[in-house]
């Protein structure tokens, strides 16, 4: 494991005028949302537990007679992300520093993944039953924690869930369209994160297991708190609440 100094120092390196080392966090929390969506879709019966948009189209799709589709594991990934939002905004309108807000909800992700990750250890069948629901209900919370943070420190273009904006602006905002294309390295990047995520989640699912992609995300997860706990005492300018 990476030294906190090591870890700092990528951070530093990737330092955005406006928002400090927040897109490069952000980003690997995209990556995060890659591996454990790839979880959940693959294994716990078609159901996202980052994309909620993807839930209300698969409920509609089980409602229809959809039978590959779990329902009730989709309802509740639904409730256990809006939990996880509501403890981030609660949290986010409580701290006046980016830095350490996002130190704080890294910290409690750390714990449900590293739940859901103990949870699947301990079965060796996580596609039904109880430990399905478990798995969904602690992974969705800490989706719901992190789209609610990435949306409280309001860094565009990096919501670390959704690409559908971000890929509408690639477009949108295009010379072609007239515009300025802004921001397109970051937008392409969180694409990319994204991409690697699902795809490095699904590999390792298939070929190792559930506990393999939950194990990379858990080790991802640790790397940004270590980054946030370096910058939660920092007074760069950053740093001041949005």
């Amino acid at each position: 494991m990476p030294s906190l100094n090591s870890v700092g120092d990528v951070v530093t390196l990737a330092q955005d005028a406006r928002h400090g080392p927040l897109p490069l966090l952000l980003i690997l929390l995209t990556l995060v949302t890659g591996l454990v969506d790839a979880v959940s879709y693959l294994e716990l019966g078609h159901v996202f537990v980052a994309n909620m948009t993807g839930n209300v189209v698969l409920l509609g799709f089980a409602a229809a007679g959809a039978s590959e589709i779990s329902a009730a594991v989709s309802l509740v990934a639904m409730g256990s992300f809006l939990f996880g939002a509501l403890a981030g905004g609660r949290l986010g309108s409580s701290m006046g520093h980016r830095g350490r807000f996002l130190a704080l909800s890294t910290y409690a992700q750390v714990s449900a993944v590293g739940a859901a990750f103990v949870v699947s250890l301990a079965s060796f069948d996580v596609s039904g039953g109880i430990t399905a629901y478990a798995l969904a209900a602690f992974l969705a919370f800490a989706m719901g924690l992190q789209n609610a943070t990435a949306r409280r420190l309001g860094v565009p273009d990096l919501t670390t869930t959704v690409l559908t904006l971000t890929v509408t602006g690639l477009a949108a905002d295009s010379r072609l369209a007239g515009g300025t294309h802004p921001n397109t390295g970051r937008r392409l990047a969180a694409i990319a994160a994204m991409f690697v995520g699902a795809f490095v989640g699904a590999d390792l699912v298939f070929r190792v297991g559930v506990s393999a992609a939950l194990a990379l995300a858990v080790a991802l997860l640790v790397l940004n708190a270590m980054a946030g706990y370096r910058w939660s005492s920092s007074t760069a300018a950053w740093t001041a609440a949005k």
